[in-house]
């Protein structure tokens, strides 16, 4: 089921996040300022900043107050901002289950306004069938029970909800070819998720492309990458990495995004376009017979 026009708590999180943010830089005021103004701990205010934390109704008003922010519908509007931002998201449901850093991933994915995926080894999550996610999670996930397998498959596929919602991110994919040829739980398998792949590069909101092994070596051999970049100028953009244990690593440094913002397009540039990729797929899918 797509999500509803309205936007759900994750982005209403980021969106204030973004909002008290600069009202303190506008303010001219420092953390360390507003912190002791506030009486509160300084870690507490940088938690609120990056989102990690809600802030109560009160202690918004207090911070709004402190901050000068008297127009009344302002006040309103930022208060009903808390509020959304306060709901538990469907994710929150698997905290005990999914590691911290995947949860922030998943919230990202939800929030952003494009995101650039590149994928070396395996499809990437948004766009695997359930069966094909199936098979990567029990062999990701050795020592899981089934009832645990299924939740992670539920989640991977929750998640794909955000690819069809009323207002979608913007999606690019890159996927090296050996995406495509690794057969992952067999030729049916694997048949039907190429057959996935050709089908939601047709969507207006998505665009899929595979770097061929005819170009050698690239830019991309050196890991999968995605980067994340919101609506709001304020909220910097992301970039998440996958260590050699699978760990998911989170960075926000500008110039590092900036390096990996030219690897994908160096990527975009080796592909075989959205239409040749296009091609590409459906002939693989037919060859798996």
């Amino acid at each position: 089921m797509a999500e509803g026009s309205s936007p759900g708590p994750a982005v209403q999180r980021r969106r204030l996040r973004a909002e008290l943010r600069r009202v303190r830089m506008d303010a001219g005021l420092t953390q360390d300022q507003v912190a002791q103004a506030m009486d509160w701990s300084l870690s507490k205010l940088i938690r609120i900043e990056n989102g990690s934390v809600n802030i109560s109704t009160n202690d918004l008003r207090a911070l709004l107050g402190y901050y000068e922010i008297t127009d009344g519908d302002r006040v309103a509007e930022l208060i009903a901002l808390g509020r959304v931002a306060r709901e538990r998201s469907w994710w929150t449901a698997y905290r005990e289950l999914a590691s911290r850093s995947a949860l922030q991933l998943i919230e990202y994915e939800a929030a952003a306004l494009i995101s650039r995926n590149f994928q070396l080894s395996v499809v990437p999550g948004l766009l695997q069938t359930g069966e094909y996610a199936r098979a990567v999670l029990t062999n990701n996930n050795p020592e899981s029970t089934p009832a645990e397998i299924d939740s992670l498959v539920n989640i991977r596929m929750r998640r794909q909800e955000v690819l069809v919602r009323a207002d979608p991110p913007q999606f690019f994919f890159i996927l090296d070819e050996a995406v495509v040829r690794r057969l992952v739980g067999g030729m049916a398998v694997m048949r039907g998720q190429v057959q996935r792949l050709a089908e939601v590069a047709a969507q207006p909101n998505v665009t899929v492309e595979v770097v061929p092994f005819t170009v050698g070596m690239h830019a991309g051999t050196l890991g999968p990458f995605v980067i994340y970049e919101f609506p709001d100028d304020a909220d910097e953009d992301t970039v998440y990495l996958e260590n050699h244990e699978g760990d998911l690593i989170h960075r926000d440094d500008p110039e590092e995004i900036v390096a990996y913002r030219v690897r994908f397009e160096r990527l975009r540039e080796l592909s075989l376009g959205p239409k040749g990729s296009q091609r590409f797929l459906e002939k693989a899918a037919a060859d798996m017979r």
